[in-house]
C-alpha cells in the first residue's frame, strides 16, 4: 500500500522536474537566439545624463592688507547624450546646457557663462569607419547678456549685446561622416544651411558692416549656404576618473568663402570623488559677423557631479 502510494508522487516530481528543465532550456535558448541576433546586428542602445552645480566664494576681512573683494558666483549645468543603432542604421542625440552667474561686492549679478546646444543626427552606415549623415543643430543661450563699461556712471555702463534667441544658430547638413574610433569622428558637409536668428529688435552689435551678428538691421533671420562645413567631435576619458571631450566646428559660406568662422569647445572634467569633480573649460571663436578679433573665454570650477 505504501508503494502504490510513493509512485504517483515520484512520477508528479519526475515529470514537473523534466517540465522545468525544458522550460528553462528553452528560454535560455531564446535568449541565446536573441543575443546572436543583436550581436549580428550589432544593435545597441545607449544613454549619458549629467547634472552638476558648483559654487565659489571668496571673502575678505576689512583690514585685509593684500587687497580683494568679496564674490560669489554660482554655476549649473546639464547634459543628456543618446545613441541608438539597429543595424546599419543610427541616430544621436545631444543636448548641452549651462548657466552661471558671479556677483562681486557693490555689483550686481552678472552671468559668466551661458549656452544650450541641441544635436540630433542620423547614420547610414556605408563601411566599418564611413558614413552618411544627416543632422540638425542648435546653439543659442538662455539669458540677456551685456557688455559693461569703466564708468559706473556713465549713461552707456550697461549695454545689452545678447539674449534669448539673440543670437541663435540653425544649422542643417548633409554629409559623409568619419568614424575611425568610437569617441571620434569628423563631420564633412558641402552645402550645408545656416540660420543665424536675431528676435531681439533692440539689440544693436556695431561690426564694420552694422549688422547684428551678420543679420541686417531690420531683419531677424540670414541663410548661409556652406561651401564646406567641418565638425570634428571628441568625447575620451584620457586618465582614471579625467574625461576629456571637445566639438570643433568651421564654416566657410559660398557668399565669403575666405571668411572662415572657427569655435571650439573644450571641456576637462577630473572626479575627485563619486560626485565631486573638477572642471576646466574653454571656448574659443573666430566670426568676424561677432568681431573681428578672436574670442576666448575660460573657466575653472569645482562642484557636484551625478551621472549616469
Amino acid at each position: 500500500m505504501r508503494t502504490r502510494k510513493v509512485i504517483p508522487g515520484v512520477v508528479f516530481s519526475l515529470i514537473f522536474s523534466l517540465s522545468a528543465a525544458f522550460a528553462q532550456n528553452k528560454v535560455d535558448l531564446s535568449n541565446a537566439i536573441n543575443a546572436a541576433r543583436l550581436k549580428a546586428a550589432k544593435d545597441t542602445a545607449w544613454h549619458k545624463i549629467e547634472f552638476g552645480a558648483n559654487i565659489n566664494q571668496g571673502s575678505f576681512s576689512s583690514n585685509w592688507t593684500g587687497g580683494g573683494v568679496n564674490s560669489i558666483a554660482l554655476g549649473v549645468f546639464f547634459n543628456a547624450l543618446n545613441e541608438k543603432k539597429k543595424g546599419k542604421n543610427s541616430w544621436r542625440n545631444d543636448f548641452q546646457s549651462q548657466y552661471g552667474i558671479v556677483r562681486n561686492k557693490g555689483q550686481e549679478s552678472r552671468k559668466n557663462a551661458d549656452r544650450v546646444f541641441f544635436d540630433t543626427k542620423y547614420n547610414r552606415e556605408l563601411s566599418d569607419k564611413w558614413s552618411f549623415f544627416a543632422n540638425v543643430n542648435f546653439l543659442s543661450q538662455f539669458a540677456a547678456g551685456y557688455e559693461y563699461s569703466a564708468s559706473t556712471d556713465s549713461v552707456a555702463f550697461k549695454r545689452k549685446v545678447s539674449g534669448l534667441l539673440s543670437p541663435a544658430y540653425l544649422t542643417e547638413a548633409i554629409g559623409i561622416e568619419y568614424r575611425p574610433a568610437p569617441y571620434f569622428f569628423v563631420d564633412l558637409a558641402p552645402g550645408a544651411l545656416r540660420q543665424t536668428i536675431v528676435v531681439d529688435r533692440d539689440l544693436y552689435v556695431n561690426t564694420p558692416d552694422q549688422k547684428n551678428y551678420g543679420v541686417p538691421i531690420g531683419k531677424r533671420v540670414r541663410t548661409e549656404a556652406a561651401l564646406i562645413q567641418l565638425v570634428a567631435n571628441f568625447d575620451k576619458d584620457i586618465a582614471k576618473d579625467v574625461n576629456l571631450k571637445f566639438r570643433y566646428l568651421m564654416f566657410s559660406s559660398f557668399q565669403d568663402p575666405l571668411e572662415i568662422d572657427n569655435r571650439l569647445d573644450a571641456q576637462m572634467t577630473a572626479k575627485i570623488n563619486k560626485y565631486v569633480n573638477v572642471n576646466l573649460g574653454a571656448i574659443v571663436v573666430y566670426d568676424k559677423d561677432q568681431s573681428s578679433k578672436i574670442q576666448f573665454a575660460q573657466a575653472l570650477s569645482v562642484g557636484f557631479l551625478f551621472a549616469f
